[in-house]
């Protein structure tokens, strides 16, 4: 668990249902502010898989038929290759006992692994083999990738672009929902365009516009894991993957049993 005072503030951005986002102009003394309404999505579950228990889940991602995952706690922080059909785990690098693992994402020839407080991201090739540490100041979260850049997320309500060579900021978007800040964005994944990312504490995704950090829709996971398989270890939902060759998507949770291959509903 983040140590942080914010809990009630993450369930402050949800909306009544509409079909389509639909923009509204809502005055402000001389200014208009265009404010959009997004969806609200549910989902089916299409395929169900095994994923261990001991995975404090962090980042995930699927790469080249592949699938990558970070972890997090100090001592128990991994950077791992997971066997989809078995989940079985193979081991690629381990963080220092006194750092915690956050977000993952594949860019090229590279794994890029982020650490909570530690001022510190992690770069691999694709074994697993380190090839440089670089310091960034302040907190890191989440990671995505849409090719060319990095996204980080701090658990603030801003994610930032990185230039992937030198992993300096470029740039930042305000996630709003509504018009309004939406803080404890944490997982991210880059899917046809947008960024999704979890709000940490809660069963919600939300589907961000990466230009303008609008969110256009939310997706509601209650449910998602069954009452019966949770234990008092099993955490928050947390982890998101997209298989683009095939366009499917898997989601999971820290330290869930399963991970679930998932379609967005209406």
């Amino acid at each position: 668990m983040k140590r942080l005072l914010f809990t009630l503030c993450a369930l402050a951005f949800f909306v009544a249902c509409a079909s389509q986002p639909k923009p509204q102009n809502t005055s402000t003394g001389d200014a208009t502010i265009n404010v959009v309404t997004p969806d609200i999505y549910g989902y089916k579950v299409k395929a169900t898989y095994p994923h261990s228990v001991g995975s404090y889940t962090q980042g995930l991602q699927y790469y080249d038929g592949k699938l990558f995952e970070g972890t997090g706690v100090e001592g128990e922080s991994r950077l791992m290759q997971v066997e989809l059909a078995s989940g079985k785990t193979k081991e690629l690098a381990s963080l220092p006992k006194n750092q915690f693992g956050e977000g993952i994402a594949v860019l090229g020839d590279k794994i890029y692994q982020l650490t909570w407080y530690s001022n510190l991201i992690y770069v691999y090739n694709l074994d697993g083999k380190l090839l440089r540490k670089v310091r960034r100041a302040g907190e890191a979260w989440g990671l995505t990738t849409d090719g060319e850049s990095l996204y980080l997320s701090d658990g603030t309500n801003r994610i930032y672009k990185l230039n992937a060579e030198t992993l300096r900021q470029e740039s930042y978007i305000e996630v709003t929902n509504s018009g309004t800040p939406v803080i404890n964005i944490n997982e991210l994944e880059w899917i046809e365009g947008k960024i999704w990312a979890n709000i940490y504490l809660t069963d919600e995704v939300v589907i961000i516009n990466p230009q303008s950090g609008v969110i256009e829709a939310i997706v509601d996971f209650r449910g998602l894991l069954s009452a019966a398989d949770y234990t008092e270890d099993t955490d928050v939902m947390n982890g998101i993957a997209y298989d683009a060759a095939e366009r499917r998507i898997f989601v999971t949770g820290k330290r869930w049993p399963k991970l679930f291959e998932v379609e967005l509903i209406q």
